[in-house]
């Protein structure tokens, strides 16, 4: 649900950059409760991971395909601060080098797929993980239902927009029937990758998921007198020499990179759910050109006759270099901020 430029006026996108802006910002400083040098490349890599899945838009219904948005997923893996700077960054790599997602839109962009999805996906993860067993397998049930909320909840913030700032005149009614529609499927789909990845992780490693923090019950131990006191939660077997978050990253990178530079050749050629409704819809042509839209790399290399999958790579390492600097500087200003707050 990528919104060219054209579709909402200036003023409109003006003020969804300010939300963006001013959302990234926040998220920064209180990422830094969330990273440390442990897990700031694990957050660069769950930034790669989204973008590759981003590029497998798959079909949902006779002439249109829906893709992962993946505020859901990121939240769960890495926290919802932040989830907010990894779609931020996979934004800002499609937009700039690939045309994907209006430049002028960009803060309209990250206000939806970067914030709402991040949003709705955690506060409805953390919902159902209330009413769940307190155990690291809870967060898979729990993530799939907030990803699968999070993307029809998405469109219909887009429907909210359109209503302030459409530039074209259309009732609002079907415009809503036609967005909750295909985006409700598209969540399905979402919802489906993000159990599934959320699955892998944690069977591997549940210590790295962020929404499984605390969920490991505390080992009691039962007293003369009858009553139960606890002593803490175990390790999980294994857990000393599966300290190194390395495997997992090397595997990681590698699906990744299969996902961008194998799997998306494969991946649906029709119009994603916007695009398809603003098409039925009669606003399709209200969208501008992208100003990088005659670059090599324009719409995944086909501007400029680059494979997909040479570009999928590239956007792939680029991500995840971007990530890696950004998340490991910012979870260093934590790590500083612990040390000094140590020493006083």
């Amino acid at each position: 649900m990528h919104v060219p430029d054209g579709f909402l006026n200036a003023p409109t996108s003006v003020a969804t950059g300010a939300v963006a802006a001013a959302g990234v910002a926040l998220a920064l400083r209180k990422a830094q409760d969330e990273l440390d040098e442990r897990t700031a490349p694990l957050a660069g890599l769950t930034a790669a991971f989204v973008f590759a899945v981003q590029m497998l838009n798959f079909p949902v219904g006779v002439g249109t395909s829906g893709h992962l948005m993946g505020g859901a997923l990121a939240a769960v893996l890495v926290g919802p601060w932040t989830a907010v700077l990894c779609l931020s960054v996979v934004l800002l790599v499609q937009g700039l080098l690939f045309a994907d997602g209006g430049l002028t839109a960009l803060g309209t962009n990250i206000s939806l797929i970067g914030i709402t999805t991040v949003v709705v996906g955690w506060v409805v993860t953390r919902a159902v993980l209330a009413v769940l067993s307190k155990r690291p397998a809870s967060v898979v049930p729990a993530a799939t239902i907030g990803a699968l909320v999070s993307v029809p909840v998405a469109a219909l913030v887009f429907v909210l927009l359109f209503a302030v700032g459409g530039e074209a005149s259309l009732p609002l009614g079907t415009l809503t029937v036609s967005m909750l529609g295909w985006h409700t499927l598209i969540g399905i789909g979402e919802a489906v990758i993000t159990g599934l990845t959320v699955s892998a992780v944690v069977a591997v490693r549940p210590d790295l998921v962020y929404a499984a923090r605390g969920l490991r019950p505390a080992l009691q131990l039962k007293q003369a007198d009858g009553t139960l006191v606890p002593v803490g939660a175990p390790e999980p077997a294994g857990a000393a020499a599966r300290g190194s978050v390395r495997p997992l990253l090397i595997g990681g990178s590698l699906v990744a990179l299969a996902l961008a530079g194998i799997v998306s050749f494969f991946a649906s050629a029709n119009p994603d759910g916007l695009e398809y409704v603003a098409e039925g819809e009669g606003f399709l042509e209200t969208a501008r050109d992208h100003a990088f839209g005659d670059f090599a790399l324009a719409d995944y290399g086909d501007v400029g006759g680059i494979p997909v999958g040479l570009a999928g790579i590239l956007g792939v390492a680029v991500v995840v270099v971007i990530g890696v600097v950004l998340f490991r500087l910012v979870g260093g200003r934590s790590s500083a901020r612990a040390t000094e707050n140590a020493v006083r």
